[in-house]
């Protein structure tokens, strides 16, 4: 929307609105509401799990195991002070015995989706790879969280259910 029209639904008493410029597909990448027929319930940002470990790259790997072991999860991303993914922790580099730093041990520059991604796609990508989750981020590289296979695999057969 425009300055202006953002201008005038504020003289009508809107009191949230939006001056976004950076267009549809933008705001669904930063995992804005999306509405329709391909609304946000069809979108990964919809079913993300944002307890996900978190570490930093100046991190001993010997203290993030112990605590990502603690969680329940098998993997840790690596982010910077703004939350950006750097890299990622997974289950082999949690299983190195040497106390390394947690860059010393992280897979670079992970593969990740946006939250507008549709969940249908990302199902049949996961299955098709054999991938138990696959991580999300907004279009700046921020961790919005981690689609996990079995909850997008339910969430799809319960959309399917409604429809």
């Amino acid at each position: 929307m425009s300055p202006r029209a953002a201008a005038r639904l504020e003289t009508l008493g809107y009191e949230v609105v939006y001056d976004y410029v950076g267009g549809k597909a933008d705001w669904g990448s930063a995992g804005l509401p999306l509405e329709g027929a391909g609304g946000s319930e069809t979108r990964a940002a919809a079913h993300v799990r944002t307890d996900v470990p978190t570490c930093r790259l100046d991190d001993r790997l010997q203290d993030v195991r112990a605590g990502v072991r603690d969680s329940g999860w098998d993997t840790c991303f690596v982010v910077d002070d703004t939350a950006i993914v750097l890299g990622r922790l997974g289950r082999a580099a949690l299983a190195r015995a040497d106390d390394v730093s947690v860059e010393e041990a992280m897979s670079e520059g992970p593969s990740t989706v946006r939250p507008s991604a549709r969940l249908q796609e990302l199902v049949d990508r996961m299955q098709r790879q054999q991938l138990s989750n696959l991580p999300v981020t907004s279009s700046d590289g921020r961790l919005v969280g981690v689609l996990r296979r079995d909850d997008a695999e339910a969430a799809l057969e319960s959309l399917e259910a409604r429809s």
